[in-house]
């Protein structure tokens, strides 16, 4: 009797994988005519041309109990909570998709447009500009919306399976100088050179997606490169498409909120990575992984993470300063008129049985965040997504909080944001974190 439930529970397996539907899809998200490129303040003119579409790519997934999640993957800075609210609520309501079924994220790349009203205060706009960026925010919302029907619609038998690899192109980007951190190379600073892997065939054993994720920032090309592409991320979609004809694939920008490429600069160094990246998926795309099976659980919180206390001497200082960029004196006249002391911070958790768990923070979540959840979650994957959901400021670590610079202060004018964040964020967000694990099965510390 022992032998006879023992074949059972080891035929489960498979049939447990196979259990499960996936669908695909991808919507082109290309702005139409010359838009502003958000990412970088230098810039002061449209963009003048396109050198590779962008898409948004959507995966449904189906596990057989009534709930279906969706992962959305855009070639896009990153989206505003107005935009993802937008796109979250019509999704449910259409296709009956629940909040914390639907992980919305963004490749970061910063050659492609300016999504409104994200980091709206970076830049001094001419007139009709901001026309033209609102009708692409509304576009954006239908086409997210779109994709995601499209997928659903999409649905197939499925075996869903993972793997893990290596690119060693991301280097920690905060400089220590005696003057403090700054924007360079770091090569002792830290870092996660993993390439997490998810391959979604169909019943034949065909191809059908190939998600992948990194976690570096997706700036290879500088604020003087007007053409819109997708960087190094959209490169090595676009390969991977072009290597399994009829696959869709999906870049998932991790926690690389202080990684850049190394080297960058140029077209060519974009294309390399995004062949490095693209080469290594495959490389882990023929060799063993491991099957994903259902259920498929998920969790959704929205916390919030309070800024430290400002002055309105502060604001008015900036004002008065003749010296002060644009940008500061927008967020100055901004906080006056509308002080703001916290944000709102999604968190959220996606869970494949025990096989891997796809954790999800909005902002710019510098790599310290990743590094600890992997340390407090041992025992099975975990894949920790930054720029998802709502990208609001950067998130740094208590520890660059500390140390200042880019990640923990100056940004926070581009983002229209009061200041730094008040002691204590990391705690606030890992407890968000803690809260959604919980919800999903996981523990500190599973086995």
């Amino acid at each position: 009797m022992l032998h006879v439930m023992l074949g059972l529970l080891l035929g489960a397996a498979p049939l447990a994988a196979a259990a499960l539907r996936a669908g695909v899809a991808r919507v082109e998200i290309t702005p139409r005519g010359a838009i502003w490129m958000s990412g970088y303040a230098s810039r002061n003119h449209p963009s003048v041309a396109v050198r590779q579409p962008l898409w948004a790519r959507a995966l449904a997934i189906d596990d057989g109990s009534g709930a279906r999640t969706v992962i959305v993957a855009t070639d896009l800075i990153g989206l505003p909570a107005e935009v993802a609210d937008q796109v979250a609520a019509r999704a449910h309501q259409q296709f009956g998709i629940e909040r914390a079924h639907l992980l919305l994220n963004s490749s970061h790349t910063h050659t492609g447009p300016v999504v409104w009203p994200g980091l709206a205060a970076m830049f001094t706009l001419p007139e009709g500009e901001e026309g033209k960026l609102r009708d692409y925010a509304a576009r954006l919302a239908d086409d997210l919306v779109t994709v995601i029907g499209q997928a659903v619609a999409d649905l197939a038998p499925a075996q869903l399976s993972y793997g893990l690899g290596q690119a060693a192109f991301a280097m920690n980007r905060r400089e220590p100088t005696a003057a403090g951190v700054k924007l360079g190379v770091n090569p002792s600073g830290p870092t996660d050179h993993d390439v997490h892997v998810i391959r979604v065939a169909g019943s034949d054993g065909h191809i059908r997606a190939v998600l992948f994720a990194y976690a570096c920032h997706n700036t290879t090309l500088n604020g003087d490169f007007y053409e819109i592409t997708g960087d190094y991320a959209g490169f090595a979609e676009a390969k991977l498409e072009a290597d399994y004809p009829g696959a869709t694939a999906l870049f998932i920008a991790l926690c690389g909120g202080d990684q850049n490429p190394n080297p960058r600069g140029t077209v060519e160094l974009a294309e390399r990575h995004g062949r490095d990246l693209a080469v290594e998926v495959q490389r882990v795309l023929t060799g063993p992984v491991r099957p994903l099976r259902g259920p498929v659980r998920a969790a959704y919180l929205v916390t919030t993470l309070p800024f430290a206390p400002q002055s309105r001497a502060t604001y008015q200082a900036d004002l008065a300063n003749p010296k002060a960029s644009p940008a500061s004196r927008r967020r100055a006249q901004s906080m006056l008129d509308h002080p703001v002391r916290e944000t709102p911070y999604p968190a959220q958790a996606i869970r494949f049985g025990k096989d891997l768990t796809l954790l999800a923070l909005g902002g710019e979540v510098v790599v310290d965040y990743d590094l600890r959840a992997r340390r407090e979650y041992s025992g099975e994957p975990l894949m920790v997504a930054a720029y998802s959901n709502s990208v609001m400021c950067y998130i740094p670590s208590e520890r660059v909080l500390g140390e200042g610079g880019y990640e923990a202060v100056d940004n926070m004018v581009y983002y229209g944001q009061p200041g730094p964040f008040a002691p204590g964020v990391e705690g606030r967000v890992f407890d968000a974190i803690h809260q959604a694990m919980k919800k999903v099965g996981r523990s500190t510390g599973a086995k």
